[in-house]
């Protein structure tokens, strides 16, 4: 800065294949980050090579000299440094003139200068203790002080490793969850039995996160992983750490955070999104002609979704459920649909309706499986223009809602690979139910606007919605919706959908 008067600073850095292992500053700056002037000194060497000379390795120099010159190289050395090495020099004179030392008993000598063995670890320079001080300093703020987003930075660092394949990705992410597991405040929340705050619950996801990128790394060795297991579990079996549902036994669930209603609550920031291109990029090995890795993602990305799974019990699992479903469909909605992509659709829609207990779309699913409206939907909306059938034939399976059934079907136990659903005794806690029915609602509504005109899919669509829609709110706002679409200003009321209105409307 120019306020600032010119200093002068000794700076060191150690290189091993390209990578920087140490640096040492006379600046003083503790920092996770290198100081400007390591930095300044990098990109120096980075831009102009020429001018760093470059030398053997001192032993090589050394090896290179007579007796007399060696004398000389050790006295001047001393002189020049005396009250720092002089010290140390004399220390190392009576170690290697005694017969019996241990520097003795070790053939040749270090050489800080010749770089490691090529068989040894070699990994960007990390200060271990200032990375535990900084996270230390930053959840001790509670919050305050944009101490969250700087704890969001840090773990940005890590996702950076991690896409460099740098080893101190899982190194970093090991002392912030240290960090995180000693935090004071975990065992104060249990002793009085509150909840943490929904922040703090976020970055706890953002853990999850990237502990699950690191264990699902095709790249790392089996011995690795190995270990990491060993530290989670370690981790896991600490009373304080909490629950992912978020519910220890005596906490009660805060609804002032409910999910927001309707079909654009998270939208049968996504402009700033828009400028994104997606492409095709052929992968390595073809499975089949015309695959690339947007394929693959696509395909992986609609298997998620389409899995069944049980709603958890906690407030805040069940909106992470939400929440991560809206989040990847969302990301889905940036790709434009070309032949190849709705290939895909069309295989995943068919194996999901085919599709045995694993799957939210087969015949018989668990009463308290998580509901596909959201999901449905969106694969709905995507297969309409291609496969009319497919897409109504998605969408209608999807409407239902067993939780609220008084009575579920047994399922058809002559086909092994479907289970029968069970009723439990118990009326199961859905804190986000509310949601779920609004969802639901959404996708009888663009069910409605699609079949407009087409008496046989309205009255299908009419018979789902009085079966499964259990909501006289909602079924009201769907006998609004009918008349709206029956009666738009550009063409003449479509009888069948007032039908429709006036049918939802009675009921």
């Amino acid at each position: 800065m120019q306020s600032e008067p010119e200093t002068v600073c000794n700076v060191a850095i150690s290189f091993d294949r390209c990578k920087i292992t140490s640096v040492t500053c006379s600046c003083g700056n503790k920092d996770i980050f290198y100081c400007a002037h390591v930095v300044a000194l990098s990109l120096y060497r980075i831009r102009k090579p020429d001018q760093v000379k470059l030398h053997l390795p001192i032993s090589e120099t050394l090896f290179q000299m007579n007796r007399d010159q060696l004398q000389k190289f050790v006295q001047y050395l001393i002189t020049v440094h005396h009250t720092e090495v002089l010290p140390t020099a004399q220390k190392l004179a009576d170690e290697i003139l005694s017969q019996n030392s241990e520097i003795n008993q070790v053939h040749g000598a270090p050489d800080p200068t010749a770089g490691a063995s090529i068989d040894d670890e070699n990994c960007w320079h990390l200060d271990e203790e200032q990375v535990q001080e900084q996270v230390k300093l930053f959840l001790s703020q509670g919050g305050y002080h944009g101490s969250g987003k700087q704890l969001n930075l840090l773990f940005a660092k890590v996702r950076e490793m991690l896409k460099m394949r740098d080893s101190n990705g899982a190194r970093m992410l090991t002392l912030i969850t240290e960090q995180f597991m000693a935090d004071p405040r975990l065992s104060l929340w249990r002793q009085q039995g509150t909840t943490m705050t929904d922040k703090y619950r976020q970055l706890w996801d953002e853990l999850g996160a990237l502990w699950m990128c690191i264990v699902l790394n095709p790249h790392c060795k089996l011995e690795q992983k190995s270990s990491w297991l060993k530290q989670l579990k370690k981790w896991n079996s600490v009373d304080v750490c909490p629950w992912e549902d978020g519910n220890h036994g005596n906490e009660l669930p805060n609804l002032t955070n409910a999910l927001p209603q309707g079909a654009n609550a998270n939208q049968e920031n996504l402009g700033q999104c828009k400028s994104l291109e997606y492409q095709h990029l052929p992968a390595h090995k073809f499975l089949e002609e015309g695959e690339s890795y947007l394929t693959l993602a696509v395909e992986v990305a609609l298997i998620g979704l389409g899995q069944q799974r049980i709603m958890p019990d906690g407030l805040y699992a069940q909106e992470k459920v939400c929440r991560n479903e809206e989040q990847l469909i969302s990301k889905l909605q940036e790709i434009e649909l070309d032949d190849t992509l709705v290939k895909i659709f069309r295989k995943q829609a068919v194996f999901l309706l085919e599709g045995g207990p694993y799957s939210g779309l087969g015949e018989v699913i668990h009463r308290e499986s998580v509901p596909m409206h959201t999901f449905a939907k969106y694969l709905f909306t995507s297969l309409l223009p291609h496969d009319t059938e497919l897409a109504y034939k998605t969408a209608l399976r999807a409407m239902r809602l067993l939780v609220l059934e008084s009575t579920a079907p047994s399922g058809d136990l002559s086909r092994p690979h479907h289970i029968a659903s069970v009723v439990p005794n118990r009326y199961p806690r859905w804190f986000t139910l509310s949601h779920i029915e609004s969802q639901q609602c959404e996708l009888a509504s663009t069910m409605l606007t699609a079949a407009k005109g087409d008496v046989r899919r309205l009255e299908t669509v009419l018979e789902s919605i009085q079966k499964n829609i259990h909501s006289s709110s909602h079924i009201f706002k769907l006998a609004q919706d009918a008349f709206k679409i029956a009666t738009l200003m550009d063409s003449l009321p479509d009888i069948t959908l007032l039908k429709v209105s006036l049918e939802l409307g009675l009921q």
